[in-house]
């Protein structure tokens, strides 16, 4: 049977009421000028004394758990994995959570009821719908407070747009107010920006997202790929793509690992923080496994471990090929620092293998 569904709830209200009260010229001419000056303020800085520091502290509004210490109020947080991991999967649940006021275990709400804005550059209509339908048709039920965007691919771009991407970020905009969200996910900045891992790409990308983020006091969860990484290595900020960037501009990170002794494990490790002191990280991973019982395709808690657990343990085999790839693109006439940025390594090992192989010669 269908679950019944509860009366409408009365959308969010906005984070600057002024805004949502502007004329649709006007709205539209904001809007632009935020995407295209997100730095529009006048001057560079904004100085205060310590203490004037303090008393502003006191006026802002307390940023409360989202998804536990993993994502809080007010922050852009980036979700970052490889391709086909299941980001979309945890992202849906997580803002459906946020929909309903309900929490992921092992985590309980803390921010309560806020209307999510879920923008889906991945899935169609019909692959949607197969992750939270089942074979008796029952679906799933969201509540009116997870609202999912899909990009109408018809569309071109209008006159007065430098390109594809600007006008995206400008919608996107429009669609926050249009709809009153208070929490946006975008899955996945990927399609924002084709090349993500270009520094010179990255930043005007970082830059439009924490406009929109400031300017409408919104919380972001932007998801992101990383390139093919070594599985038996940590997670580290090094294994997302454009990293310096994107780590830089953005307030948290956190990353899913496939473990490689259950395929059908994951786990979730903290990457950066700043709301809170690391709590998962690689000795304490949260461990979970993707289900579907009924219509809801899930992450389901199982419990916390190290990190080292769930990687792939290397052969001899698996360290000579290692030393092979290394010694080839040093023939080539890479730097360590690139050979390092290739292969997912430190420099520092990659000199040390390098060593030991020209005296093994």
């Amino acid at each position: 049977m269908n679950q019944q569904h509860p009366s409408h709830a009365e959308p969010c209200p906005a984070a600057e009421t002024s805004i949502y009260n502007l004329s649709i010229d006007d709205l539209k001419q904001s809007i632009r000028q935020l995407i295209t000056e997100p730095d529009d303020s006048g001057t560079p800085f904004i100085t205060h004394t310590g203490d004037e520091w303090l008393e502003i502290h006191d006026t802002q509004p307390e940023s409360r758990e989202l998804f536990g210490k993993l994502w809080f109020e007010h922050e852009l947080c980036i979700l970052f994995s490889d391709t086909n991991v299941g980001k979309s999967i945890l992202a849906v649940q997580v803002g459906g959570s946020i929909a309903k006021g309900e929490g992921i275990a092992p985590f309980t709400p803390m921010a309560g009821k806020q209307r999510v804005l879920y923008f889906d550059f991945e899935l169609s209509a019909r692959q949607f719908g197969n992750r939270y339908v089942d074979e008796q048709k029952n679906r799933h039920y969201f509540g009116p407070d997870f609202v999912r965007s899909q990009l109408n691919t018809s569309i071109e771009v209008p006159a007065g747009f430098g390109n594809f991407e600007e006008y995206i970020c400008f919608m996107i905009a429009h669609e926050v107010i249009a709809k009153q969200a208070k929490v946006v996910i975008i899955d996945n900045i990927t399609y924002l920006r084709t090349e993500t891992e270009r520094a010179k790409d990255a930043l005007p990308l970082m830059k439009q997202l924490k406009a929109l983020k400031e300017k409408f006091g919104l919380s972001i969860l932007a998801l992101a790929h990383t390139p093919k990484r070594d599985r038996s290595q940590p997670i580290t900020r090094n294994d997302l793509s454009g990293s310096k960037m994107l780590i830089n501009f953005c307030d948290s990170a956190f990353s899913i690992g496939e473990s490689y002794k259950d395929n059908n494990l994951r786990y979730l490790k903290q990457i950066k923080q700043r709301n809170t002191e690391e709590v998962y990280g690689e000795r304490n991973v949260l461990v979970y496994q993707i289900t579907k019982p009924g219509n809801f395709l899930h992450y389901a808690h199982i419990g916390t471990s190290s990190e080292w657990e769930h990687l792939k343990q290397r052969t001899d085999d698996d360290a000579s090929e290692l030393n092979q790839q290394i010694m080839e693109l040093h023939t080539r006439g890479l730097t360590l620092r690139q050979i390092g940025t290739e292969l997912h390594l430190s420099h520092t090992k990659v000199k040390r293998i390098i060593d030991e192989q020209k005296d093994n010669l």
